[in-house]
């Protein structure tokens, strides 16, 4: 349908004349203003005849006939209503009489073009002309302001147009989707009502559906949700493997069609209750689009609408709303998008095209070259609420083998990414959810207000990037919100980094939920020095806490021996050994201390980077040590306090330590030492550990055989008659070569507040006198046995002293106490006799 513009003088006939409204009002430039309805195959000079001088500067006039012979006429075509503009040229003082008005005319047209090809612009309601008094201008503004004009999309106001004022946005019209429950909820139930019923006609559906709408908005969502409910998308029709439905009865019959099966019917509903609607033809993002393809001289292959609400233009897609299609599957997934209803044009252009710039309905139009360069956004972008930061389109050349993405959000949000081989279409039917990423060739960090992704593509070559993201507090998969193509002429010449299946590097965006407060480490790779790294994180509560190491090349047994960590209430420490070069991921899981029912959580993830010197492997932590190292939360609880060490390595160059402890609560301990089992000593490595006890004062005792690292583990009796529990563990590190003896053999005569003073070694030299100073209390004799008896006797430090003969050594000497009025020797300790040269 075209229209002309018609530039004349005229004058109006005296029956054209009527009284001029209260809310008539003329333009401070001396332009009249005339609502136009509709003016069809009627001539100008047929309406208007002269009253007065006034001349016309445009009168729009819809005549088919007069657009065929008239080529040269600016086409329209199935538009928006229009504006005539009309200037009087009358002196100041020969105004317009307020008692004057043009008389409302109406002229209605039949259209003869079928059914399924009618656009409801061209069988408007006829329009009105109202000329408006310049007087009135400065008294009537605010009046002037509510006044209803329908503009064409993308026309720029003039001085003398009428503007609706600020453009207004989906959220103007409703809050959210959920104020059409009522709405919904009716249609999808008359729907089914209506689809059992075999009903096909149009005129009846729309009057079913839109039963009980109370407005214009209300009757366009019922449509809406009809569409997307009862249609789906054509498949076989699109792939040609079956002939297109045509008609409206038969898209509705079978409950599918193509793109403007969609688009002609949700025309032809909206006429039929007064809603102006327009079919939109033009590029889209969807089935079969080539991402960053050059859209220039390939023709459109989609078709949308738009609907004039309360004079303003909105754009709507049903097809798009209604689901997606699986090229893989060749199959349509129903899946109901609301974001495709009145979408803000700002939002609609990134994934939608229109053949005509006047339908992106943006104050600054972009041009197609732009439409196809930009980054792909998926509706789920938008209601996410990300912004894209960078980059600005979708190809990305990396620079030193790196591209770079990064995405803003308002709230807190989970992402991870995915990336693989380059495929022709963006649509192919690959899932659009995840819930982890597998990718090992980049690093994903998230921080307080972005994403970073930074990609590190493995060989020279065109790849396909996918984001994926959902809000922290959801729980369903993660969703595809955008996508990039990224070209690698060169790259980086880098280790392999280990897979992160927990979605990305540094906190987790739900850490601080889990009790994580902060970290010594940020997002960014850690370079590791020495082959040590040290992690602390501060808790906001007492947690428990569990660390994984994942090296590429590193067996998951010897990852268990490269990390010891310290619970504490409010820190957490995690020691890392590295013994290869390369990037490693370190993983942190925890859980609130006292909840022993729930499991651990994924609350960070680090990379390191050792390229430098590594540790060896006879170096890393020992074996089976447990989760709580060094003093913490658990001995807190156990009532042990006051540890003379408070971390959980410890470092000798002499092949001894102490460490002292107070037990407040008088519990029953009990230490083992330990180390790799491949070590074999020729004495046990229990008898290298020694324990005293005094008043509430523990003293754990070691004196290593060999260097190495041992486990020094710490039990407890927490209730009486129970079992053993563990109480933390310490790593010793000791770096004498020189062998330490070990203690002599304790048995359980050996109790609190005994003290072995001389000799505090349990191997002996033969043929020696050696000094015995030991306190025992409560004890009535004191005697060392061996090849003869030695009785000790008791000094005023109530301390039991004497010299005792060590023998040749064919008997060990045995350290024995009585008390009360038993005359039974109890055995408290045993020291072997080293043997003499020569002999068994």
């Amino acid at each position: 349908m075209s229209a002309k513009v018609a530039i004349q003088k005229f004058s109006f006939h005296s029956s054209c004349v009527a009284r001029l409204s209260q809310q008539d009002e003329l333009t401070q430039k001396g332009c009249v203003q005339v609502k136009v309805l509709e003016l069809s195959d009627l001539q100008a000079n047929r309406i208007l005849s002269k009253v007065g001088s006034v001349a016309v500067i445009g009168a729009l006039v819809h005549n088919e006939n007069q657009a065929k012979e008239s080529p040269k006429s600016p086409p329209v075509g199935d538009t928006a209503p229009a504006q005539i503009l009309v200037c009087a040229k009358a002196s100041k003082s020969a105004v317009f009489s307020r008692h004057s008005v043009f008389e409302k005319l109406t002229v209605e047209s039949e259209d003869q073009r079928p059914a399924t090809k009618r656009q409801l612009s061209s069988e408007s309601a006829a329009r009105t002309i109202t000329v408006v008094k310049k007087s009135a201008v400065r008294t009537e503004v605010e009046e002037h302001r509510h006044l209803k004009t329908k503009a064409h999309p993308g026309q720029r106001a003039t001085p003398c147009t009428v503007t609706g004022g600020k453009r207004r946005r989906r959220k103007d019209l409703f809050t959210n989707s959920e104020v059409f429950n009522r709405v919904n909820s009716h249609v999808i139930r008359a729907g089914v009502e209506l689809k059992e019923k075999c009903v096909y006609d149009v005129k009846t559906i729309v009057r079913s559906i839109t039963q009980g709408a109370r407005n214009e908005l209300e009757r366009l969502r019922a449509i809406w949700v009809w569409l997307c409910h009862n249609i789906e998308y054509d498949v076989s029709g699109y792939l040609g493997r079956s002939e297109k439905l045509s008609s409206l009865e038969e898209v509705i019959a079978a409950g599918r069609g193509v793109c403007c099966g969609y688009s002609s019917l949700c025309l032809e509903m909206c006429r039929e209750v007064g809603i102006e609607c327009q079919e939109v033809p033009g590029h889209s993002k969807g089935i079969g689009y080539l991402q960053g393809q050059s859209l220039e001289n390939v023709k459109s292959d989609h078709q949308w609408n738009s609907v004039l609400l309360d004079g303003q233009w909105f754009l709507l897609d049903a097809c798009w709303g209604a689901g997606r299609v699986d090229m893989e599957h060749e199959s349509f997934v129903k899946r109901f998008d609301d974001f495709y209803f009145l979408t803000d044009p700002e939002e609609f252009i990134e994934s939608h095209f229109p053949d005509e710039q006047r339908w992106q309905l943006l104050d600054t139009p972009i041009p197609l070259e732009e439409f196809g360069r930009r980054v792909f956004k998926t509706s789920a972008f938008f209601t996410t609420g990300l912004r894209l930061i960078q980059p600005h389109h979708s190809h990305i050349v990396t620079d030193d083998g790196e591209a770079n993405v990064s995405i803003g959000f308002s709230r807190p949000t989970t992402f991870t990414y995915e990336m693989t081989q380059h495929q022709d279409f963006l649509h192919s039917g690959v899932s659009e959810q995840k819930e982890s990423s597998n990718s090992s060739y980049g690093l994903l960090t998230v921080s307080h207000r972005s994403m970073k992704l930074k990609l590190l593509p493995p060989a020279t070559g065109v790849y396909d990037v996918k984001v994926f993201a959902r809000p922290e507090t959801a729980t369903t998969h993660l969703v595809w919100v955008c996508s990039f193509t990224v070209e690698c002429p060169v790259p980086r010449a880098m280790e392999e980094i280990p897979e992160n299946p927990f979605l990305s590097w540094g906190l987790q965006p739900v850490a601080g939920s889990l009790g994580v407060a902060g970290s010594s480490q940020d997002s960014k790779a850690a370079e590791v020095e020495e082959g040590v790294f040290v992690l602390t994180l501060k808790s906001s509560r007492p947690l428990m806490l569990l660390c994984e190491l994942v090296h590429p090349a590193l067996e998951a047994a010897v990852a268990k021996r490269c990390v010891a960590t310290q619970i504490q209430p409010d820190i957490l420490t995690c020691h890392v050994m590295c013994p290869l070069r390369g990037f490693y991921r370190l993983s942190v899981f925890v859980r609130d201390y006292e909840k022993t029912e729930v499991k651990f959580q994924n609350a960070a993830n680090f990379l390191l980077h050792c390229k430098g010197k590594v540790v060896s492997r006879d170096e890393l932590y020992p074996p089976n040590l447990g989760s709580s190292c060094g003093p913490g939360s658990r001995t807190i609880e156990a009532g042990l306090s006051k540890f003379s060490h408070t971390t959980a390595l410890l470092s000798t160059q002499l092949g001894k330590c102490n460490i002292t402890f107070h037990n407040q609560r008088d519990l029953e301990l009990h230490t083992v030492l330990s180390r790799e089992e491949n070590q074999t000593a020729a004495i046990p490595l229990s008898r290298h550990v020694f324990c005293t006890f005094t008043d509430s004062k523990v003293t754990v005792s070691a004196s290593l055989p060999d260097a190495g690292v041992y486990r020094l583990a710490l039990y407890a009796k927490i209730t009486p008659g129970g079992d053993f529990s563990p109480m933390c563990d310490f790593v010793l590190r000791n770096s004498c070569v020189q062998p330490g003896p070990p203690f002599p053999c304790v048995y359980s005569a050996w109790r609190k507040g005994c003290v072995l003073f001389e000799p505090r070694v349990g191997l002996l030299e033969p043929v020696t006198w050696v000094r015995f100073r030991v306190r025992v209390p409560g004890a009535q004799r004191v005697s060392v046995m061996g090849e003869t008896r030695t009785d000790l006797k008791m000094n005023k430090s109530r301390v039991w002293e004497g010299e005792v003969f060590s023998g040749n050594g064919l008997q060990p000497l045995k350290l024995a106490a009585t008390s009360g009025e038993s005359t039974d020797m109890a055995v408290l300790m045993i020291f072997d006799i080293k043997q003499v040269e020569g002999e068994q």
